[in-house]
């Protein structure tokens, strides 16, 4: 059974690792910012997610301009991070281990690797969530695959319209 995260809830309290084995909330907000993007991609396996990772690079300095600080995470181990990072051109935090439980937690699909070449463990389908200055989800998006993702283009432009104060924009998707 699948159940997600509902827009303007409260992000759950998640504790995730990186390279150097600090852990840290992964929905706290940092000093530099007062929104957050968590991006959740499936692993090192993924070339589409190395690919939407670097192409995320791209568009960070528009992004933070802004006051969103960007985060990504996966099921990967130390060592699969580690590996990966010679594909990647990327200087937001990359942290590692996000449990079952924690995409649980967050409504992401799951999935088992086609093979152990794929990779060795469960992972969790691409998700992204921006977490208002409230702690509150005011963006959500989550696929079961990796060819479903936000256009990172008009994503970057839409968070500067939400968070343009004469804008007064709500969270949307809301209605219960």
């Amino acid at each position: 059974m699948h159940s997600s995260l509902t827009a303007g809830s409260l992000f759950p309290k998640l504790m995730v690792t990186d390279l150097e084995e600090s852990t840290i909330e992964l929905g706290k907000i940092s000093a530099n910012a007062d929104w957050k993007m968590v991006v959740v991609y499936r692993g090192k396996h993924c070339p589409l997610c190395t690919k939407y990772l670097n192409l995320l690079e791209t568009y960070k300095e528009k992004i933070e301009a802004n006051g969103v600080e960007i985060v990504a995470v996966s099921a990967d181990s130390k060592e699969q991070l580690q590996e990966h990072l010679s594909a990647l051109e990327v200087s937001f935090p990359l942290y590692y281990g996000l449990t079952i439980e924690q995409m649980q937690s967050l409504g992401l699909y799951i999935s088992n690797p086609r093979s152990e070449k794929e990779t060795d463990h469960q992972f969790a389908e691409p998700g992204l969530f921006v977490i208002n200055d409230k702690g509150q989800v005011q963006v959500i998006d989550i696929s079961n695959g990796p060819l479903a993702r936000p256009e990172i283009g008009i994503l970057a432009a839409g968070l500067e319209f939400i968070k343009s104060p004469e804008n007064n924009y709500p969270i949307r998707g809301t209605y219960q």
